[in-house]
């Protein structure tokens, strides 16, 4: 009986051996997938920040044109008033220079 337990032995040992080959295998495997994956989470944070630059860059630029054109118009409305009020003193001088 005891010849016979030392192959049972020796064959569970040698399937645990190759189970344990075969686990390690896959979890190399499932470690390198990881690596992959979290490189690629990585790549779409970068990205992501750098989207995020640029859109406030953009937008940034966006209100600065905003600004110069509010400005413009308000320079040009008062530069229309200024004229205006040219005009009406002309057409009044003009009124009291016929009157005289």
């Amino acid at each position: 009986m005891k010849y016979i337990n030392y192959p049972i032995i020796m064959i569970a040992a040698a399937l645990m051996i190759f189970c344990n080959k075969q686990k390690e295998g896959i979890d190399k495997a499932a470690d390198a997938t990881q690596g992959v994956l979290e490189s690629r989470k990585d790549q779409v944070e970068d990205n992501a920040e750098s989207a995020k630059d640029r859109a406030e860059a953009n937008s940034d630029l966006e209100k600065a044109r905003i600004e110069a054109n509010k400005e413009s118009a308000k320079a040009q409305l008062d530069a229309d008033i200024r004229k205006t009020e040219a005009e009406a003193e002309a057409a009044k001088a003009k009124v009291d220079a016929e009157n005289r």
